[in-house]
């Protein structure tokens, strides 16, 4: 005779769930903060990682499915078996596997990561729907679906742990041991639910044969988890790169996302339908800024698109709810759920990046949301008292026009600066509109299509159009000539990255953060005098190329570059400094520490390192091993410049503590061009630093009406490998200011 359930029970399967969910995406952030030295930090290297972290949890969900037709005693002695021997794994640890060639990361980085934690991520992410099914076996148990929400708020309190806590606080040897720690817990935790569960034979043994599930159903089922899977990953690149370079955003949209299948799967149903209510007005207002190509120097686009994610996932999720099948077929659902994550994550991280210039899958999966947003969550005015169909197709013909003309009012208001009075009351009536028309999903798509062209697609399209773009796995180009001003710009998601004056007589002068004021202009332009006619001088980070122009005489020049699209716009003419001022140049493709790492000792004079991702700061770049590997290139009387100019974090006490855990003589250049020419060079700041005080003076001295200055005071510990944090230098009044 079974048992009846005890509430200890309900708690100890609740703890179990919470622990491995905690556990599973503490591992996310922590293996790619381990991998930062060889993967970078492009936004496309976190989506890659995410589609390996989703492929690894469709096998788990799979594995789940497969085991639950076993006896329970049986499963749990399978589990428990696997689980004890992927223990042997631990502590975690990167695969030892060869660099990538150019070309090769978006397969490289998922093998790496696959290999590394593959058997731990493996059977942790089976343990939500196996525990779930463990917990309904038991006759009087209750519906585990409340069990699902309890996995994804352990995922969302693991996700936001590690960069408030863990990250700050622990060493990377802390890490990696507390988290072998935590997975020895979980292991005691799942056989004291396999023996909760004692004496059960089977798993479904006193319930009756669940009917099948149809098709149609199943294929909802996909697109309503693929959808939210693929729109969190776009909504990741479309912020970091197109709207708000800011590297702690990435962490938010999956976070959201997680959080959203709590809310969708909780047993009390009225936060769940009050979100869900607000996702019309939410996708017709926030869904106009999909196309936004351009910053917009706000906030306002950024919390659009985050409103929107969460919004969109919950009302998706809790659709998904709606639809969930008898008990018996639980771990099948959540396989289902898994395969349209998995097809959701690798159509944006895939296929995307090799298919489109831009991030118009961003664009595509707001549309496709709204076509999945059930109706029923407005009333459907059609069915009012005293309305007639004469009277709704009424409505239609003169509303639909309408919503036409407000959108094509919004066009060239792109620039909320420019009126947003004007463009907020366009926007707000657009939506009103849309809400009207919503009982005809084809015509609300419509009127959401031209808000999204409205807000700035029209633009972003024009872009395309003229091949302004080329898109790599590392981010966005996007080429632009101003006629007028006689300029031709590269940016980087929405940070510029050089330009080059088309005008003949500046068509060779180093413009914006290289100007001859800047740090690396005086450096490279007095390289002569400081190291002699044959000086060797490298710059990691190529650009637009623009420090080749500095080159004089017989000195060796070598550039290290990650982005075989970048050095194309030099290679095609697109931008001529190399071509015209250092035709001999090497330049050397890969990632930079890697490739600094194989130079010979001592090979070169002066290296600069300029090698951001928009504004996201290339980590693996800025610890004190990347200084080691940099200082062992260097001449004893090398220098070593370092570009640290940046909106959100505030790099100079890191870069302070980096000089005082080498012993590095350093100054800090902050330039304000002034001039004739000042609106084509750009404020930046350079920090040089040297083992030889005097040779750093020297640089100082060249230019005496262009002043360094010491560093402000290090910050406590210098970044390494093994600790580093930005969390202590946002600028945060910049951040919220914005």
């Amino acid at each position: 005779m079974s048992r009846p359930v005890t509430a200890p029970s309900r708690t100890l399967f609740v703890t179990t769930i919470l622990a491995g969910s905690f556990l599973l995406f503490l591992i996310q952030p922590l293996v790619a903060r381990m991998a930062l030295p060889r993967l970078g930090g492009a936004p496309n290297v976190w989506n890659s990682a995410m589609l390996v972290y989703q492929a690894l949890l469709l096998a788990g969900y799979f594995y789940a499915h497969r085991l639950a037709r076993l006896p329970l005693r049986r499963q749990a002695q399978v589990h428990l078996t696997l689980f004890a021997l992927a223990a042997l794994t631990l502590p975690i640890a990167l695969a030892d596997l060869p660099p990538p060639s150019p070309g090769m990361e978006p397969l490289w980085v998922p093998a790496l990561l696959a290999i590394s934690i593959g058997p731990v991520f493996f059977l942790v992410s089976a343990q939500a729907p196996l525990m779930q099914r463990w917990f309904s076996t038991q006759p009087g148990a209750g519906a585990p679906w409340a069990l699902y929400a309890a996995s994804n708020l352990g995922s969302f309190a693991g996700l936001i742990a590690y960069p408030l806590l863990v990250e700050p606080l622990l060493p990377l040897e802390a890490q990696r041991w507390g988290w072998s720690a935590g997975y020895v817990l979980l292991l005691v935790l799942i056989a004291l639910c396999g023996r909760a569960r004692r004496g059960i034979d089977g798993a479904a043994a006193a319930e009756a044969p669940a009917a099948p599930v149809p098709r149609r159903q199943v294929l909802m089922w996909l697109a309503l988890s693929a959808v939210p899977s693929g729109l969190m990953l776009s909504t990741t690149t479309h912020l970091t790169t197109d709207i708000f370079a800011m590297p702690l955003l990435w962490v938010i949209p999956l976070g959201l996302y997680l959080l959203s299948f709590s809310i969708a799967f909780a047993d009390r149903r009225g936060p769940a339908r009050a979100i869900s209510a607000l996702a019309w007005a939410v996708v017709l207002g926030a869904g106009g800024f999909a196309m936004v190509s351009n910053s917009t120097g706000g906030l306002a686009p950024a919390l659009a698109s985050v409103v929107l994610l969460f919004v969109v996932c919950v009302a998706l999720h809790a659709r998904l709810y709606d639809l969930r099948p008898d008990p018996a077929h639980l771990t099948y659902f959540y396989l289902v759920m898994s395969a349209g994550g998995v097809l959701g994550g690798a159509f944006t991280a895939l296929v995307a990046p090799l298919v489109f210039d831009w991030v118009w899958e961003h664009a595509l999966l707001v549309l496709a949301a709204a076509a999945l947003l059930p109706l029923g969550l407005l009333p459907d005015w059609r069915r009012w008292r005293g309305v007639d169909q004469t009277t709704a197709r009424l409505v239609l013909i003169v509303l639909g026009p309408v919503a036409g003309l407000l959108a094509y009012q919004l066009h060239g208001l792109v620039e909320w600066q420019e009126s947003p009075g004007l463009q907020w009351a366009l926007t707000g009536g657009l939506v009103v509109l849309g809400l009207a028309l919503a009982p005809w999903r084809g015509v609300v798509l419509a009127v959401l299509l031209a808000t999204m062209l409205a807000q700035g697609g029209v633009q972003t399209l024009r872009d395309s159009g003229e091949g302004l773009r080329d898109r790599s796995y590392f981010g966005v180009y996007t080429v632009r000539n101003y006629t007028e001003r006689k300029i031709r710009t590269l940016a980087h998601g929405t940070t510029l990255h050089g330009q080059q004056s088309l005008a003949p007589g500046l068509r060779l002068v180093p413009l914006t953060y290289y100007g001859p004021g800047s740090g690396a202009g005086i450096a490279f332009g007095n390289a002569a005098r400081l190291f002699g006619p044959k000086a060797r001088l490298g710059v990691v980070g190529l650009g637009t190329g623009s420090l080749a122009c500095y080159r004089l005489g017989a000195q060796d020049w070598r550039f290290y570059e990650i982005d075989p699209v970048v050095l194309d716009l030099s290679r095609q003419g697109t931008f001529t400094f190399i071509r015209d001022c250092a035709p001999d140049a090497k330049v050397v493709l890969g990632d930079a520490r890697i490739e600094l790492a194989k130079a010979r000792p001592g090979s070169l004079d002066l290296l600069a390192v300029d090698a951001f991702s928009s504004d996201a700061i290339p980590l693996h770049l800025m610890t004190d091993e990347a200084f080691g590997v940099y200082l062992d290139a260097l001449s004893p009387r090398g220098i070593l410049l370092v570009h640290i100019s940046n909106r959100f974090i505030d790099l100079e006490p890191v870069v302070a503590a980096l000089a005082r855990q080498r012993g590095l003589a350093a100054a800090l250049r902050d330039d304000t061009p002034q001039g004739p020419f000042a609106d084509l060079m750009t404020n930046s700041t350079w920090i040089a630093l040297s083992r030889d005080p005097a040779q750093l003076r020297a640089l100082q001295a060249v230019v005496p009406t262009m002043p360094w200055r010491p560093l402000v005071a290090p910050a406590p510990h210098a970044w390494s490998d093994d600790h580093a944090s930005i969390l202590p230098h946002v600028l945060w009044e910049n951040l919220l200011g914005s």
